[in-house]
């Protein structure tokens, strides 16, 4: 019974790949198209895929080159080829704006590069294309069923984009004073974190690390700067402390303000 089975879905799929052979050979569009729809349907994306890239250059100027075109995008965004599916959706919007498909077009084009975002230290320009797409489908469909999910997905690229430079803040502030004041320029990279992503939940740990930071400048400084640095550590620990009371790193905050007011004639 089982190399029955087996023999059928051996079978089936000879057959599946010898139909699939004469649809890419055939010169019938129609019958291509059709069977590049049912391929879509079985989730035979790359097949599916293939025969739709056919069908959008010969149906040019009709609805099914509006239909293939989509399908085309959607094939590729099916099997995770994101890249190439964000290409063909933008292309879509960009030649049908007012197409039926054009609202999931939109949201795939952006929710594609969402899935595709690399992990923080590698280039981030899918993360930035992602945000840009998801935003522009929000301006343009603030009704759609799809916001809360774009929103949140905004919310995490915006995230990933903050940690990269919470990053490259922290690697400024371990290189100290080698060759150069890198606590100034791990202060300028975290507060320009906090300026581009207000509402990052790495907020906290980046008006941590500029309070850290100005310490660490002020402490190393020569005795005729300790007093003005000391000054902006102050201001920076009242910053702190008003914005997160109930922070974790409260303490760690409280003993900077200790040392700072030693330096401080009021």
């Amino acid at each position: 019974m089982r190399k029955f089975i087996i023999f059928s879905l051996l079978a089936a799929v000879m057959c599946s790949c010898g139909e699939y052979q004469r649809a890419l050979k055939s010169t019938d569009y129609n019958y291509k198209f059709e069977f590049a729809k049912q391929a879509f349907e079985n989730k035979r994306y790359v097949q599916a895929s293939t025969l739709f890239k056919d069908c959008c250059n010969v149906f040019k100027g009709t609805d099914k080159a509006e239909e293939s075109l989509y399908l085309l995008a959607l094939s590729d965004y099916e099997n995770q080829d994101y890249y190439s599916s964000g290409a063909y959706f933008k292309t879509y919007y960009q030649r049908y704006p007012k197409g039926k498909f054009v609202e999931p077009a939109r949201f795939y084009c952006g929710y594609g590069y969402y899935l595709d975002s690399p992990d923080p230290q590698l280039d981030q320009t899918t993360t930035i294309k992602g945000i840009e797409e998801l935003q522009a489908f929000l301006e343009y469909f603030p009704r759609s069923d799809k916001v809360a999910q774009a929103q949140n997905a905004i919310f995490e690229l915006q995230d990933k984009l903050t940690l990269k430079q919470l990053q490259n803040a922290q690697l400024y502030y371990n290189l100290g004073n080698y060759m150069g004041n890198n606590y100034e320029s791990c202060v300028i990279v975290a507060r320009n974190a906090v300026r581009d992503y207000p509402y990052s939940k790495y907020k906290e740990d980046l008006e941590m690390l500029i309070l850290k930071a100005r310490f660490q400048e002020a402490d190393q400084s020569i005795d005729e700067r300790k007093q003005e640095r000391f000054r902006e550590v102050i201001d920076e620990y009242y910053s702190f402390v008003n914005n997160y009371p109930d922070s974790p790193n409260r303490q760690e905050a409280e003993n900077i303000y200790q040392i700072a007011r030693k330096y401080v004639k009021d």
